[in-house]
Protein backbone atom coordinates (compact mmCIF):
# COMPACT_ATOMS: atom_id res chain seq x y z
CA UNK A 1 0.00 0.00 0.00
CA UNK A 2 1.42 3.39 -0.98
CA UNK A 3 1.33 5.15 2.41
CA UNK A 4 4.18 7.52 3.20
CA UNK A 5 4.43 8.78 6.77
CA UNK A 6 6.80 11.42 7.98
CA UNK A 7 9.80 11.29 7.97
CA UNK A 8 10.08 8.61 5.24
CA UNK A 9 10.92 9.72 1.71
CA UNK A 10 8.06 10.26 -0.74
CA UNK A 11 10.45 9.82 -3.65
CA UNK A 12 9.57 6.10 -3.93
CA UNK A 13 5.90 6.80 -4.61
CA UNK A 14 4.12 5.16 -7.52
CA UNK A 15 4.29 7.83 -10.22
CA UNK A 16 1.33 6.20 -12.00
CA UNK A 17 -0.93 7.18 -9.11
CA UNK A 18 -1.99 10.64 -8.00
CA UNK A 19 -0.74 11.70 -4.57
CA UNK A 20 -2.81 13.11 -1.71
CA UNK A 21 -1.51 14.89 1.39
CA UNK A 22 -3.54 14.55 4.59
CA UNK A 23 -3.36 18.02 6.14
CA UNK A 24 -5.24 19.33 9.13
CA UNK A 25 -5.90 18.84 12.82
CA UNK A 26 -3.22 16.71 14.44
CA UNK A 27 -2.96 18.27 17.89
CA UNK A 28 -1.54 15.81 20.40
CA UNK A 29 -4.11 14.48 22.88
CA UNK A 30 -6.89 16.51 21.22
CA UNK A 31 -7.37 15.47 17.57
CA UNK A 32 -8.45 11.92 16.85
CA UNK A 33 -6.50 9.97 14.24
CA UNK A 34 -8.77 10.76 11.29
CA UNK A 35 -5.89 9.98 8.92
CA UNK A 36 -6.37 6.22 9.50
CA UNK A 37 -9.82 6.32 7.86
CA UNK A 38 -8.40 8.22 4.90
CA UNK A 39 -5.57 5.71 4.52
CA UNK A 40 -8.04 2.81 4.46
CA UNK A 41 -10.22 4.41 1.79
CA UNK A 42 -7.62 6.08 -0.42
CA UNK A 43 -4.61 3.74 -0.57
CA UNK A 44 -5.92 1.64 -3.44
CA UNK A 45 -6.08 4.69 -5.71
CA UNK A 46 -3.54 7.20 -4.37
CA UNK A 47 -0.12 7.63 -2.87
CA UNK A 48 -1.07 8.87 0.60
CA UNK A 49 1.26 11.33 2.34
CA UNK A 50 0.47 11.30 6.08
CA UNK A 51 2.36 13.74 8.34
CA UNK A 52 1.25 11.95 11.53
CA UNK A 53 4.31 10.06 12.78
CA UNK A 54 4.12 6.72 14.51
CA UNK A 55 6.16 8.24 17.36
CA UNK A 56 6.44 11.95 18.14
CA UNK A 57 8.02 13.65 21.11
CA UNK A 58 5.43 16.23 22.28
CA UNK A 59 8.15 17.99 24.28
CA UNK A 60 10.36 18.54 21.23
CA UNK A 61 11.48 22.15 21.00
CA UNK A 62 9.70 23.97 18.17
CA UNK A 63 12.82 25.61 16.77
CA UNK A 64 14.19 25.67 13.23
CA UNK A 65 17.58 24.66 14.66
CA UNK A 66 16.06 21.52 16.23
CA UNK A 67 16.83 18.75 13.73
CA UNK A 68 13.67 16.63 14.22
CA UNK A 69 11.38 19.66 14.13
CA UNK A 70 13.12 20.96 11.00
CA UNK A 71 12.88 17.52 9.34
CA UNK A 72 9.17 17.25 10.12
CA UNK A 73 8.22 20.67 8.80
CA UNK A 74 10.42 20.27 5.71
CA UNK A 75 8.87 16.85 4.98
CA UNK A 76 5.38 18.33 5.26
CA UNK A 77 6.14 21.30 3.02
CA UNK A 78 7.81 19.11 0.39
CA UNK A 79 4.95 16.60 0.45
CA UNK A 80 2.30 19.33 0.09
CA UNK A 81 4.15 20.82 -2.86
CA UNK A 82 4.48 17.37 -4.49
CA UNK A 83 0.92 16.20 -3.83
CA UNK A 84 -1.74 16.46 -6.53
CA UNK A 85 -4.42 16.94 -3.85
CA UNK A 86 -4.28 18.39 -0.34
CA UNK A 87 -7.14 17.12 1.81
CA UNK A 88 -7.42 19.37 4.86
CA UNK A 89 -9.56 18.58 7.89
CA UNK A 90 -10.40 21.06 10.66
CA UNK A 91 -11.62 19.03 13.62
CA UNK A 92 -14.04 20.70 16.03
CA UNK A 93 -12.45 21.15 19.45
CA UNK A 94 -9.00 21.91 18.01
CA UNK A 95 -7.35 25.22 17.19
CA UNK A 96 -5.12 23.93 14.35
CA UNK A 97 -3.11 27.15 13.83
CA UNK A 98 -0.60 25.50 11.51
CA UNK A 99 -3.42 24.07 9.38
CA UNK A 100 -4.91 27.54 9.09
CA UNK A 101 -1.50 28.80 7.97
CA UNK A 102 -1.22 25.98 5.42
CA UNK A 103 -4.72 26.75 4.10
CA UNK A 104 -3.56 30.29 3.41
CA UNK A 105 -0.33 29.09 1.79
CA UNK A 106 -2.09 26.68 -0.58
CA UNK A 107 -5.49 28.36 -1.11
CA UNK A 108 -4.63 29.42 -4.65
CA UNK A 109 -2.91 26.14 -5.60
CA UNK A 110 -6.01 24.55 -7.13
CA UNK A 111 -5.38 21.31 -5.25
CA UNK A 112 -7.18 21.89 -1.95
CA UNK A 113 -10.23 20.01 -0.66
CA UNK A 114 -11.39 21.11 2.80
CA UNK A 115 -13.51 19.50 5.49
CA UNK A 116 -14.67 21.96 8.16
CA UNK A 117 -17.63 20.79 10.25
CA UNK A 118 -19.80 22.95 12.47
CA UNK A 119 -18.02 23.49 15.76
CA UNK A 120 -14.58 24.37 14.42
CA UNK A 121 -13.76 27.65 16.14
CA UNK A 122 -12.89 29.55 12.92
CA UNK A 123 -15.31 27.80 10.56
CA UNK A 124 -16.60 31.07 9.12
CA UNK A 125 -13.07 32.15 8.18
CA UNK A 126 -12.31 28.76 6.62
CA UNK A 127 -15.58 28.82 4.65
CA UNK A 128 -14.82 32.36 3.46
CA UNK A 129 -11.37 31.38 2.16
CA UNK A 130 -12.79 28.29 0.46
CA UNK A 131 -15.50 30.33 -1.25
CA UNK A 132 -13.10 33.10 -2.24
CA UNK A 133 -10.59 30.67 -3.78
CA UNK A 134 -13.20 28.24 -5.18
CA UNK A 135 -12.00 25.40 -2.94
CA UNK A 136 -14.41 22.47 -2.62
CA UNK A 137 -15.38 22.30 1.05
CA UNK A 138 -17.51 19.89 3.00
CA UNK A 139 -19.13 19.43 6.40
CA UNK A 140 -18.03 15.80 6.75
CA UNK A 141 -15.10 13.60 5.83
CA UNK A 142 -17.49 11.12 4.21
CA UNK A 143 -18.68 13.81 1.76
CA UNK A 144 -15.11 14.82 0.90
CA UNK A 145 -13.94 11.23 0.43
CA UNK A 146 -16.93 10.51 -1.83
CA UNK A 147 -16.06 13.60 -3.89
CA UNK A 148 -12.45 12.48 -4.18
CA UNK A 149 -13.40 8.95 -5.21
CA UNK A 150 -15.96 10.15 -7.78
CA UNK A 151 -14.12 13.12 -9.24
CA UNK A 152 -10.41 12.62 -8.78
CA UNK A 153 -9.69 9.04 -9.79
Amino acid sequence: MPIFKAPYSISKRDTHLKSIFLAGSIEQNTAHNWQELCEEILTNSFNVFNPRREHWDPDLEQDVQEKEFNNQVSWEMDAMETADIILMYFQPGTKSPISLLELGLHASSGKMIVVCPEGFWRKENVDFICTRFNIPHYESMDEALSHIQEQMI
